[in-house]
């Protein structure tokens, strides 16, 4: 049918249409869904590196690039890593959405954690992505980290551009570390498609990309342009909705937000779906409102097509790996699969003297509320109940994954106690199976020797030992558990110029007992304030972990013993003041500066008989049991 305009009115007028216009018309309609994926102008990406290669801040340049802020705005730096605990220890630990528009095209940025022990936010993100940013040092080259994020894109067939990132610094050596990526590729694996990636030289810092190190560009957009060029546009598939669970959001007004991408068919707002769980079970619900990322905001939309990057409000009872699907005929989507824990630690209340003083939350009910509300978004998490009320044994991915978990708690108000971190062992096939890790040490060759002992000393076999520009690279099979308190060694070892990484392998068979802490230590005898008079009459006995004027308890650990066995000591005793002077009465006293243990070293520290105490405000160790009779009394009945 046609219009056809007579004296400025239209009529309608039926034409014959020949056989060429109906077949024009049969090849639209059998192209169009091609011509539509062919249109869709969204690149998803997922930008991996090991930690501090510049990744975070490759992020912050492709956002000031995508002219997201105003010229007299306050941008700041590290603008993805708004957690406070990500800025202090200048890593990323939770997975975020940003988007940028360049020529048209939206590109869905997602920024991933570099440690191996934050994997289930890593395998999340690469669920979202269609193609990764490989970012690596141009002087350290591919690590551990690098390797074990890099083996799960591959793994989903993922596209890579390989950014060659800090060419600016001296001793760099971007060849080299090109054709150990290309190795590496190779060693993992890849297929043919993915080792003919894209190289993008540059500077993070100094914001400039460009095919070439030697010759700096002005700015970072031919890295934008190679993103659209090489990596392949979301795909638009056709059918019934289904959208995967991804990652979780909260706003104090609407509560929890899922977050996914649209895998296949279209969603829209205020329509009803079906809830696919992880265990098949299908829940009917009702979406509420939808939004996309827009930069660093979401915005409100009202229907978004496959291929995009969505935040859904409404929906109540879902969790991580759920497939919101069809209302009439839901089909759920492969739950995410989550590499194990390989670490456990025992979660109780404060029972020390001085509960309560420093947190808001103390009790049992809030210890075991806050850590289910964990295992909500921590996928790499698990949990187990124990005989005692009052006692969790949390399972995760190594000492950080829990540390960052039990930092976080302290800030939020909460007092708790930890048992010392035992690593999962397995039985295969009737054997004992544990968990090896490989472990790689930058460090200046006079001390190599140092640490190739202390390895070695925890059933740690030698790899690789090569130069890398200065210093020595050395690369071990080591078991898990002989991980755990060796960094604290090695870096006094080294006087603090190694630089570790580690990475899980695989369970192998038992490798053996490994010798623990070597010292003893020193433990208060009483209740009070430490004088000045005590620590230094007390010395030659050891290294002190307080200093004069701290309050401290009956079976608190004060300090290092100089011998194998525990001491008790008294720190409260104050000096006898007579009104008679004596040679020597007045001499001054000389106290060596304490030794501070960060939550990790305390962790690592602490044997089978000792507990972490953590309170807002203080990080202490204690033994289990505090009074000396019943600590001879286990002793005894451990021994028979």
């Amino acid at each position: 049918m046609f219009l056809e305009t007579k004296g400025g009115l239209n009529y309608p007028v039926i034409r014959p249409i020949s056989g060429f216009q109906v077949k024009v018309v049969a090849l639209i309609r059998t192209f169009a869904p091609y011509l539509k994926k062919a249109m869709q102008k969204i690149r998803n990406i997922a930008i991996i590196a090991h930690v501090d290669h510049g990744k975070t801040t490759l992020v912050d340049k492709m956002l000031l690039q995508g002219k997201l802020f105003r010229d007299n705005q306050d941008k700041g730096e590290l603008i993805l890593d708004n957690n406070d605990l990500e800025r202090e220890r200048g890593i990323t630990i939770l997975a975020k959405n940003v988007s940028v528009q360049y020529k048209g095209f939206k590109i869905n940025i997602m920024d991933t954690p570099g440690h191996s022990d934050f994997g289930g936010e890593v395998e999340r993100v690469l669920n979202m992505a269609d193609g990764v940013l490989l970012l690596v040092d141009a002087f350290e080259g591919p690590m551990p980290q690098t390797r074990f994020v890099l083996q799960k894109a591959l793994q989903q067939g993922k596209k890579a551009i390989l950014v060659i990132n800090k060419v600016d610094k001296p001793n760099c050596r971007p060849d080299e570390v090109h054709d150990k990526v290309f190795d590496l590729f190779f060693n993992l694996g890849a297929t043919e498609d993915q080792l003919s990636f894209i190289t993008v030289y540059g500077s993070s810092k100094q914001g400039w990309m460009g095919p070439d190190w030697k010759t700096p560009t002005t700015d970072i957009t031919y890295l934008f342009d190679k993103i659209i060029e090489y990596l392949p546009p979301a795909p638009m598939n056709e059918g019934s909705l289904q959208l995967q669970i991804t990652s979780l959001d909260y706003s104090t007004f609407v509560g929890r937000i899922a977050v996914g991408r649209v895998f296949r068919g279209t969603i829209k707002e205020g329509m009803p779906i079906s809830l696919v769980k992880r265990n098949g079970t299908v829940i009917k619900n009702r979406i509420k409102d939808l939004f996309t990322f827009e930069g660093l905001e979401k915005k409100k939309a009202t229907e978004i097509n496959s291929g995009e990057i969505v935040a859904v409000t409404g929906i109540e009872g879902f969790e991580i790996g759920d497939t919101i699907a069809d209302f009439e005929n839901p089909e759920g989507l492969i739950p995410i699969p989550i590499d194990e824990p390989t670490m456990s630690m025992l979660f109780t209340i404060n029972t020390s003297p001085f509960f309560g003083k420093e947190g808001k939350f103390v009790t049992s009910r809030h210890l075991r509320d806050r850590l289910y509300k964990e295992l909500e978004k921590n996928l790499a998490m698990r949990l187990e109940e124990t005989t005692s009320p009052d006692s969790y044994l949390v399972y995760g991915r190594g000492i950080l994954h829990l540390s960052i978990l039990i930092e976080t708690m302290r800030r939020e108000g909460y007092e708790l106690q930890l048992g010392q971190p035992q690593v999962i062992i397995k039985e295969i096939d009737g054997v004992k199976h544990e968990p090896m890790e490989i472990l790689s040490i930058d460090v200046p060759e006079e001390s190599s020797g140092k640490v190739i002992e202390l390895v070695s000393q925890r059933k740690g076999d030698m790899l690789i030992m090569e130069p890398k520009g200065d210093l020595l690279h050395l690369e071990f099979d080591i078991p898990a558990r002989g991980i755990i308190g060796l960094r604290n060694n090695i870096l006094t070892a080294t006087a603090g110029e190694a630089i570790m990484a580690h990475r899980f392998k695989a369970y192998e068979p038992w490798k053996g007992p490994i010798p623990g802490r070597n010292a003893g230590v020193l433990i208060s005898k009483e209740k009070g304030t430490a004088v000045a008079y005590s620590i230094d009459k007390l010395q030659d006995r050891g290294s002190f972990f307080i200093e004069p004027g701290d309050e401290v308890y009956m079976g608190q650990i004060i300090g290092e013993h100089i011998r194998p066995d525990d001491l008790v000591i008294n720190m409260c005793t104050e000096k006898k003041l007579s009104n008679m002077r004596a040679s020597g009465s007045d001499e001054k006293t000389r106290i060596a500066p304490k030794i501070n243990f960060s939550l990790e070293e305390a962790m690592e520290y602490i044997q089978g008989d000792e507990y972490v105490e953590i309170t807002p405000k203080s990080i202490r160790m204690r033994k289990i049991h505090l009074d000396e009779n019943m600590r001879k009394r286990s002793s005894k009945a451990m021994e028979a």
